[in-house]
């Protein structure tokens, strides 16, 4: 499906609002942190001194380019509707626990009543966008005009399976860590997912396990999504990448400072698993960037998109004549040419001493127009 000319806009506006909301808490905590010292405490140096408690994350930057490089796929992307809904999935996850975190007795503390209040008010305003975004996206999708029109691309199968494989495996691996976070250290369930009294997290900001246990689910389902080519594991896959990309640059950015490279044969087998799944992260986190941002594929022959001809009702090639059905009038010969079951005047066979019909616009691929794309090349496609 294809959204609405004021589905897009509707849906462009709300990323607007959503992406205004996290600048504003992101120019206070560069107005009141030293930049360097915010950008340390982002990464969790432990030397991190910023001269008041910043608001923000790591994860607020990426969501602001999210909500930006999403206002304008809004306008423009033909996979628009499933754009704005992962975008509305991811910020309604993510701003849901601020409701009942932002009181409490932790953030009491942290935090004056003046930002605690305004923080609650700006994640009722998300979640509305939200909700609103998922609206918009379901009421204002409509069927294609016509086939000059541009239809929802879908990954490629060399991206699929790249998607698929490393988006599972990052999965796979958060959700072992977090399994040892409970394992290892139950006193600190269920603050470490719901948020509570004994852990401080940003302000505006999901607590450490919660967006860990989100990140893993999106990444899970993207790349499932992606391995049976479906028009919304692009978006949902390009998301898990942004949401990867923060641990994963932290955690080489913590690597590269310390220099724990030189020291990673004295390291706990913990501390370089630890090591092992930042990096791991990361490559993903680019990889998957560049494998899914490229424009898929609209309608490409295979088990994974309709074809030419039989993926719109029509019967398969050759059924009708040497024209491919689905394309224009029909092509060289009438349908059933030279069968008995067609018998007339057309049956005798080309006439001796004349040459044969001119083909019409439907034979062989098409020139122009119709549905779904030319013939694939020899080559990779582009959005392999």
């Amino acid at each position: 499906m294809i959204l609405t000319r004021g589905a897009r806009v509707t849906g462009s506006v709300l990323c607007g609002v959503l992406a205004v909301i996290i600048a504003s808490w992101l120019v206070r905590d560069v107005r009141v942190v030293e930049f360097d010292q915010l950008l340390r405490y982002w990464a969790g140096f432990p030397d991190a001194r910023p001269h008041a408690l910043p608001t923000t994350t790591a994860m607020d930057a990426v969501l602001l380019v999210v909500y930006v490089v999403a206002a304008v796929a809004a306008l423009r992307s033909a996979v628009a509707a499933t754009v704005l809904v992962a975008v509305g999935v991811v910020t309604i996850a993510v701003r849901l626990p601020g409701l009942w975190n932002i009181g409490g007795r932790a953030m009491e503390s942290s935090y004056s009543d003046d930002l605690r209040t305004r923080a609650l008010i700006c994640a009722f305003a998300a979640l509305a966008a939200g909700i609103a975004l998922l609206i918009t996206a379901g009421a204002g999708r409509r069927p294609p005009a016509g086939s000059h029109e541009q239809l929802p691309t879908r990954p490629g199968p060399g991206a699929s399976v790249t998607a698929f494989l490393l988006l599972c495996a990052a999965g796979a691996v958060l959700v072992a860590w977090e399994i040892r976070q409970v394992v290892k250290y139950p006193e600190i369930f269920p603050d470490w997912y719901v948020g509570g009294d004994r852990l401080v997290h940003g302000l505006i900001d999901p607590p450490v396990g919660w967006a860990s246990v989100l990140t893993a689910l999106i990444c899970l389902f993207a790349g499932v999504s992606a391995l049976s080519h479906a028009v919304h594991s692009r978006p949902f896959g390009l998301v898990a990448a942004a949401l990867l990309l923060p641990g994963g640059a932290s955690g080489v950015a913590l690597t590269v400072h310390y220099e724990l490279f030189d020291h990673f044969g004295s390291l706990s087998t913990e501390s370089q698993l630890t090591m092992a799944s930042w990096f791991l992260e990361a490559f993903v986190a680019v990889l998957v960037l560049i494998a899914l941002a490229p424009r898929g594929f609209a309608d490409v022959p295979g088990p994974f998109a309709p074809g030419y001809g039989s993926g719109y009702g029509e019967p398969e090639y050759g059924q009708q004549g040497y024209a491919t059905p689905g394309y224009g009038t029909p092509g060289y010969g009438t349908p059933g040419y030279g069968s008995e079951a067609h018998p007339g005047p057309d049956d005798a066979g080309p006439v001796p001493g004349q040459p044969p019909p001119a083909p019409g616009p439907g034979y062989g691929y098409p020139q122009g127009g119709g549905f779904g794309p030319p013939p694939p090349p020899s080559q990779p496609p582009p959005g392999w």
